[in-house]
């Protein structure tokens, strides 16, 4: 049984490394992610997760773990933003407000797909224009939906949240370890 790993994220791989799972393979997907007209964040997080899931070439007894996150402020997916202008509008919508955080996490084997989704919700405090230029100059903002990542800089951001921080990071461990359990793979082995 090996065990494919279908995101490019380094963050993804360190967060199961604490779970002690190492890929035997990493193969993230090419899907379009583009949300559908009037889609919510919930529904629209689920259903990528479940399409890369299914895009990911892997053997019959193989375990494939995909998983999406995205950020919404009310109704409104705020994705990875295409550039430096864009990370300034999703870090100023953010500001003073709270959001959620939605990781949608999904295994396969063979036919079978179990599949969990986690909100968590966020508040960023008010962030001054020094602030925000201050973090835009970091970078630490290409790649990560709503503009930020919890686990970086913007962390000094971030006064509150509730629900799963390994979620909002991109990897919910707790549903993970559940998930690949009930999957069978053998998570917790005995040492010999």
């Amino acid at each position: 049984m090996a065990f494919i790993l279908g995101s490019g994220s380094p963050r993804r791989l360190d967060l199961l490394a604490q779970l002690g799972v190492r890929p035997d393979a990493i193969c993230p997907p090419d899907i379009d992610e583009t949300p559908l007209k009037s889609e919510l964040p919930v529904p629209y997080c689920h259903r990528i997760t479940r399409q890369k899931v299914q895009a990911v070439q892997a053997d019959r007894g193989d375990v494939t773990l995909c998983a999406d996150t995205t950020v919404a402020l009310g109704r409104q997916i705020l994705g990875k933003p295409e550039d430096a202008g864009q990370a300034a509008e999703f870090l100023h919508s953010l500001s003073g407000r709270r959001h959620r955080v939605i990781t949608s996490v999904a295994v396969r084997r063979g036919d079978r797909v179990l599949q969990r989704d986690v909100v968590s919700q966020v508040k960023v405090k008010r962030l001054s224009d020094v602030e925000i230029n201050a973090y835009l100059a970091t970078g630490d903002w290409r790649g990560k939906a709503g503009a930020y990542a919890i686990q970086g800089p913007a962390g000094a951001f971030i006064p509150w949240i509730s629900g799963s921080f390994t979620g909002i990071v991109g990897l919910p461990l707790s549903e993970t370890a559940a998930l690949l359990q009930g999957i069978g793979y053998p998570l917790y082995r005995e040492a010999s």
